[in-house]
């Protein structure tokens, strides 16, 4: 048998085996999948997203040669935002172990968190996913933090009865809530719903369906019920509609506010002048000012390795992501104090991510000083310390017009833990003893 007898079998049997050629890592590589949407109506969202997370890894990787020398190897897989190829593609992909796996789905998040325990990957489902899985006592493999979507919408409401003059003057306001029809819109209703009967405003809940691109018959209904505010839940191609829906009718766009996933760049250039004034919640600070994007000028763009165009580095979505990855990396390198400057173990990162503590000198060290406020995890807390911001679009651009905004906390957590029992009842999870974690 010759040589290249030898080699053309080799190359066969290497296509035979299929996912076995993708499951090597190079020596010293930690593997990340990125579950995107490039395509389809929620790319305009999705695309922003999935270049923020190429562009700060390989930062990471090519200035920093890796997180303390380990580089992180990352793969693309498109899911449209569509929950089962979301899946598909978790699957596809965990057989290159990763160490976590950021969903980027409230749906795709929901089908993930049972099957973390038995894979042991971390699930990052950073201000989205199952509010109830920030209780880590029950679910210590899910993390929601900087906020969850209850967190949001009482900080939302906390911003709305500051602008009224107090939280004795939301007694008889309607407040309207507008919300894409899936898990991830529906997850704000029961904190709203509960603040309503506390606080005595009349709440209206609106329901829009995939993928949102018509509303008209919902703002009529808007439009007669006459709200003092609108809060909107969207994604994709619904939150440039409800924007131009809004100004269609007439309504005050500085008493529209979104949450987090309904105020970027997309949602509002479509609009026009119309979009003016129109708000939305944020956890971190818009814009390409920082330091962290000088480092990524010079050492990803500089060298033709941008994801995006550099016009749109800084970008809401694109900020997000990369304070995404960042807080991801973070964990890793907690982790490597411990367990060795080494590629990680998912239990081993779980590990990290839960005693990350980012500081407001390593957020200076980072170069994202004054980008987002520290944040602090613990065992039992998943969500960590995180705080809001209102922001607002003035035609050109996003500028941040409040100050950083404490959920309701003791509103938000009983709640939370009350409903992490319901949900780990239904997976047959067991409570852990945060006491004697170490």
């Amino acid at each position: 048998m010759n040589a290249r007898t030898l080699l053309t079998m080799a190359l066969a049997a290497a296509v035979a085996a299929g996912p076995a050629v993708t499951t090597a890592l190079a020596a010293g590589e930690m593997f990340v999948p990125l579950l995107v949407y490039r395509t389809g109506p929620y790319a305009p969202n999705g695309i922003p997203l999935a270049n923020g997370f190429n562009d700060y890894f390989n930062l990471i990787n090519d200035r920093d040669g890796g997180v303390n020398g380990v580089r992180i190897a990352f793969e693309e897989c498109e899911t449209q935002y569509d929950t089962k190829q979301g899946v598909e593609c978790y699957e596809r992909l965990k057989g290159r172990s990763p160490v976590l796996v950021n969903p980027f789905s409230t749906g795709i998040t929901y089908q993930l968190i049972p099957k973390a325990p038995g894979d042991k990957i971390v699930v990052h489902s950073s201000g989205y996913g199952m509010t109830a899985s920030a209780d880590g006592r029950w679910f210590p493999w899910v993390f929601n933090f900087p906020m969850t979507y209850w967190s949001q919408a009482s900080a939302f409401v906390k911003y709305v009865a500051q602008q009224e003059g107090g939280t004795d003057k939301l007694k008889g306001k309607k407040i309207v809530h507008v919300y894409h029809n899936s898990p991830y819109g529906k997850e704000a209703n029961p904190t709203l719903e509960t603040l309503a009967r506390d606080l005595g405003f009349e709440l209206t809940l609106l329901a829009v369906d995939h993928p949102g691109q018509e509303q008209k018959a919902t703002w009529l209904q808007v439009r007669r019920l006459n709200p003092a505010w609108i809060y909107v839940s969207g994604w994709g191609v619904m939150n440039q509609v409800a924007v131009k829906e809004a100004a269609a009718i007439g309504f005050p766009m500085d008493h529209v506010v979104g949450n987090w996933w309904t105020g970027t760049e997309a949602d509002v250039v479509p609009a026009g002048e119309g979009a003016k004034g129109y708000k939305s919640m944020t956890f971190h600070a818009p814009g390409h000012g920082f330091k962290v994007h000088q480092d990524i000028f010079k050492h990803v763009y500089d060298k033709g390795k941008g994801a995006a165009k550099r016009e749109d580095v800084g970008e809401v979505l694109y900020n997000r992501s990369i304070i995404n990855a960042m807080l991801d990396t973070e964990a890793m390198r907690l982790a490597m104090t411990r367990f060795g400057n080494k590629p990680l173990t998912g239990e081993q990162l779980r590990w990290g991510m839960e005693n990350l503590n980012v500081t407001e000198k390593r957020l200076e060290e980072l170069g994202m000083k004054g980008m987002l406020r520290p944040l602090r995890m613990t065992c039992e807390n998943h969500e960590g310390n995180g705080t809001a911001a209102v922001q607002q679009w003035d035609g050109k651009k996003w500028t941040i017009i409040s100050d950083w905004i404490e959920p309701m906390r003791d509103v938000v957590r009983p709640k939370l833990e009350a409903a992490a029992i319901e949900e780990a009842k239904k997976l047959g999870y067991a409570m852990r003893d945060c006491a004697k974690e170490k």
